[in-house]
């Protein structure tokens, strides 16, 4: 399984509610119209900046997850692709320059206290 988390800001003028509602309503509706769903696809929003208790330079941490790498690659290719509207969608609502993604290795501790490569 290969794990990929991405850090990303919202664009400036954007409520946290408006961020969300656009993410969550446009913008995945349009990445799973252009390519599959990742095996795991989620997104982790950061509470109002007044309530986070530290600063941070992103709102929210999408973590996805693929069987392997070639399908990791071959999801990229078609989100990518210059003709997929997702980098124009991208810019509605996100500020792309400050976009942080990388590849982890997760482990997972069950509930029995194992843990695991995942």
């Amino acid at each position: 399984m290969i794990t990929s988390i991405a850090l990303l800001k919202a664009r400036a003028g954007l409520s946290r509610k408006e961020f969300m509602d656009y993410y969550e309503n446009h913008h995945v509706p349009l990445i799973l119209s252009v390519a599959p769903a990742p095996d795991y696809y989620a997104r982790n929003y950061l509470p109002e900046t007044d309530q986070r208790g530290f600063p941070a330079d992103f709102d929210v941490m999408t973590h996805m997850k693929f069987a392997d790498e070639a399908a990791r690659r071959a999801w990229l290719s078609l989100v990518l692709a210059a003709d997929s509207g997702v980098a124009e969608d991208e810019a509605r609502f996100l500020d792309r320059a400050r976009t942080r993604s990388w590849i982890v290795e997760e482990h997972i501790t069950t509930t029995h206290g194992e843990s695991s490569l995942g």
